[in-house]
Parts: structure tokens; C-alpha cells; sequence
């Protein structure tokens, strides 16, 4: 059985995962998701890597999904972070998804494990076979160590429920190539806020964004004024936010984007081992960011 695919372009977010005192602070993580939506965002993605995934027990993973969901009521996609270096709880966590009704996995290639393209490939399609969900393979060579080839790609857009990919390579021929290759139908989002506005030129329809937890109003009339065909606009949402985009990689992603939440008030700042807070230069940074974008005073 084929699941629709949802609507899955513009500004996506890739949720941060409020701490306090060591736990998973609900309230703030329902109260961001509620304010994403309210400000424009036109997708959620929790327990991504922003979402400091590879530290979230399952009961937690879990939890914020169903959390996502709920306060989403429908009124945008969630597209949760099901990915794992395991095949086996990769499968786990996207059944959940499914059954708690978020409308689309984003799967990330096995981290650590450097499967060969085969092994990528039986991977994803093991997921696929188990899980009746539409599936954005997570392509991130930059911290998976392997990179996805546009064949394999191929091979796995021929699956039903694989619809497209999350491209955080940062080359910007990938996704045109792609585009030739796989067809205009096939989901390209850039994983990359710096290139996001390029990305859209050479065949993309959006952008999973980590500024957008701060930025999300900036970040979704980016993506609307390129959809109504107004360029001047879309160039100066993407100068005004550039800065910002720099600030948000000084440090290891999501050091800089939770310490600019905080100064927000969206939450602590709060990382759990082996990431820690950003330093007071970092702070700095980010803090004359968001100022120079508006959103701080």
C-alpha cells in the first residue's frame, strides 16, 4: 500500500529539544511547535539532528513526536526523525511515527556504520517495506561519513513511499543532477540554510532549517516570495538573514540556535553531553545576529 504524500515544501524546521535540568522540557517544546506554526512555518521535523537525536532515549524520541503531532493538529506536516545507524530501530521508530500520525519519516544514512551503497540501498528498503510512510531520505555526508550517489538514489525513488531527500552536501549541482535524473517529482529540500535560496534555483522546493527555530516568519516569506516569483524580496530576506546563518555553525549545530532560542525566551540553553554551551565569543555572535535580522532588541 502507497501512503499519500503530504505537502512537504517552504520552510521546514528542524525542531531544537528544550532541556531542563537534564530533561525534556515539554512545555517549552509544545509551545515552540505552537509558535512555528502561528508565525508561517510551513513543516515540522523533530528529533532530527538539531533535535539532539543521538542522545534522546526512545521513550523520549517517542514522546516528542506524539507531542509534535498533537499540537500540530494537522494544521501543518510533521515529518519525524525516525533515522538510526540500526536498520532494526530505524523500522521501530518509523512504524511509531506512523502510527501516532505524523505524515512522513526523514531517514538519515547509517552514521558510524559506512554501509556500502547496497547496504544503503537494502537499508532504506527495508524501512520502506515495514513502514507505510512516506520517507525523505536524510543525506549528510558532512556527519554520516558516506554520501548517498544519485544512483542509488534512483534506485530507491523506484520504491513508492521513498519521495525525496533532505540534501545537506552543500553542492549545489547535486540537486539539479538529481533533478534530471529522478524527475521534477521527487522532494528535493536543502539541509543547508546558507543555500537555501540557491538550492531553490537549481530544482529544490524548500529547506529543513535550523535558523527557522528562531527565525521562522524570516525564513517562510523567503520561501513564499520565491513561490510568487518575487525575487528582490526572497534576495532581501536572504541577505537580512545570511548573518544569522553564519552564527547559527560557529559552534557545533544546535549549540548557537539553542542559545539564541534562550535569549528568545523559547528555552534554556541547555545541551546534553557531548555537547556543550556555546562560548562567550559564540554569544556574541548570535546575539548581534539576531539583532542585525530584527528579532532581538
Amino acid at each position: 500500500m502507497t501512503t499519500a504524500t503530504p505537502a512537504l515544501a517552504g520552510s521546514l524546521v528542524a525542531l531544537i529539544t528544550p532541556f531542563a535540568d537534564g530533561k525534556v522540557d515539554e512545555r517549552a517544546f509544545q509551545a515552540l511547535v505552537d509558535w512555528q506554526v502561528k508565525e508561517g512555518t510551513h513543516g515540522l521535523v523533530p528529533c532530527g539532528t538539531t533535535g539532539e537525536s543521538p542522545t534522546l532515549s526512545h521513550e523520549e524520541h517517542r514522546r516528542l513526536v506524539e507531542l509534535c503531532v498533537e499540537v500540530a493538529d494537522r494544521r501543518v506536516p510533521v515529518v519525524a526523525g525516525t533515522g538510526s545507524n540500526s536498520t532494526a530501530e530505524a523500522i521501530s521508530l518509523t512504524k511509531h511515527a506512523k502510527a501516532v500520525g505524523a505524515d512522513a519519516a526523514l531517514v538519515v544514512t547509517p552514521y558510524y556504520n559506512k554501509p556500502t551503497q547496497e547496504g544503503l540501498y537494502q537499508h532504506f528498503k527495508a524501512i520502506h517495506d515495514a513502514a507505510d510512510l512516506p520517507i525523505i531520505i536524510y543525506n549528510i555526508p558532512g556527519r554520516s561519513v558516506i554520501d548517498m550517489s544519485i544512483a542509488t538514489m534512483a534506485r530507491l525513488a523506484a520504491l513508492p513511499n521513498i519521495v525525496g531527500v533532505k540534501d545537506a552536501t552543500a553542492d549545489l549541482v547535486r540537486p539539479l543532477r538529481t533533478r534530471v535524473e529522478l524527475g521534477a517529482d521527487f522532494i528535493q529540500l536543502s539541509g543547508e540554510d546558507a543555500t537555501a535560496t540557491a538550492f531553490l534555483a537549481q530544482g529544490g522546493v524548500g529547506c529543513i532549517s535550523v535558523t527557522a527555530n528562531v527565525a521562522p516568519r524570516l525564513c517562510a516569506e523567503m520561501q513564499n516570495a520565491w513561490v510568487r516569483g518575487d525575487l528582490a524580496e526572497m534576495a532581501r530576506i536572504r541577505d537580512l538573514l545570511m548573518p544569522l546563518h553564519h552564527a547559527m555553525f560557529v559552534e557545533t549545530s544546535p549549540a548557537p540556535v539553542k542559545y539564541a532560542a534562550s535569549l528568545l525566551g523559547l528555552c534554556r540553553p541547555e545541551l546534553r553531553l557531548p555537547l556543550v554551551e556555546t562560548t562567550p565569543a559564540t554569544q556574541e555572535l548570535v546575539r548581534a545576529a539576531l539583532v542585525g535580522a530584527g528579532l532581538l532588541s
